[in-house]
């Protein structure tokens, strides 16, 4: 296969899931989207189950159920009809079946407190991986709108130290571009203490700070939603931003009057750690918020 046919390919399948999650709270069009990607729908299947190793419609399916599970532990104020609404789903009943087929427990459980059950096994996995015991933080926010951004990205399966591979294309993109003047960001989808490590959705991504001209580039680009955002300070080294995301979401999140929404957390680094020599990050993390 050549070069340039694989690059199109991967930017399409990547097109798709981003457009999976930027969208997940309507009722995804995938005629409007093979229209948009200018490729019949049979194609656009077949090169995102190739890419991703299942189809568009399980990639919806578990991305609004591993967004709906977080959201029910989180968003205390919001009732189950609001947060299945909030991922896609016009029917309570579908919901709820959908829901209860892929946890083995209602969302109305779920939310009271059988996601305790359900993580043991995650965080056993976590911590035999990453050594992550629990640990309290006193961190305090601060409450910030941020803007939109355009990024350009590469997109990793898995909370792990492979991600390191993402980081070292895109900063060799930029060198080879004569890029010097930009923000690395990681985004987090995914909840890691309800989901496995393995499935945790992780996008390295470079936002430039200048134009460029004419600049032409196989990188996929995505827009990093503008809003209300949570933003905490923290250094340290490999598997520190994993413990910080256990506190987060179920510590400082349940206890702060605030809920989440459907668009990722994200981290803008000072010092990006799988890049350093010395393993250390310093970075600013924006979680979004609402208060309702």
């Amino acid at each position: 296969m050549k070069k340039e046919t694989l690059e199109k390919r991967v930017k399409i399948a990547n097109d798709i899931m981003y457009y999976i999650y930027q969208y997940m709270d309507t009722d995804i069009n995938l005629d409007t989207l093979s229209m948009d990607l200018n490729i019949s729908k049979f194609h656009m299947h077949r090169i995102f189950k190739e890419e991703f190793g299942k189809n568009i419609y399980e990639a919806i399916k578990s991305a609004r159920l591993q967004k709906a599970s977080n959201l029910l532990i989180t968003n205390r104020y919001s009732t189950i009809t609001e947060i299945a609404s909030m991922c896609g789903y016009s029917s309570q009943t579908s919901f709820i079946r959908a829901f209860k087929q892929r946890f083995n427990c209602t969302p109305k459980k779920w939310k009271k407190d059988g996601y305790k059950e359900y993580s043991k096994e995650i965080l056993a996995d976590s911590v035999d991986a990453l050594g992550l015991n629990i640990y309290d933080y006193d961190i305090e926010p601060q409450i910030l709108k941020m803007p939109k951004q355009k990024a350009y990205y590469i997109r990793h399966s898995g909370y792990d130290k492979n991600i390191k591979k993402s980081w070292q294309k895109l900063y060799t993109w930029a060198l080879t571009k004569d890029i010097k003047n930009y923000k690395q960001i990681g985004l987090y989808h995914d909840n890691p203490v309800i989901t496995p490590l393995n499935k945790c959705q992780y996008i390295s991504c470079l936002v430039l700070l200048e134009e460029i001209k004419d600049l032409k580039s196989s990188l996929p680009t995505l827009i990093i939603p503008e809003g209300i955002y949570a933003k905490f300070h923290l250094e340290g080294v490999y598997g520190d931003t994993l413990k910080f995301m256990r506190w987060l979401y179920h510590t400082w999140l349940l206890n702060s009057g605030y809920e989440t929404k459907t668009s990722p957390s994200y981290a803008i680094y000072e010092k990006n750690h799988f890049l350093e020599d010395d393993g250390k990050f310093i970075l600013d993390f924006y979680l979004p918020i609402n208060y309702v």
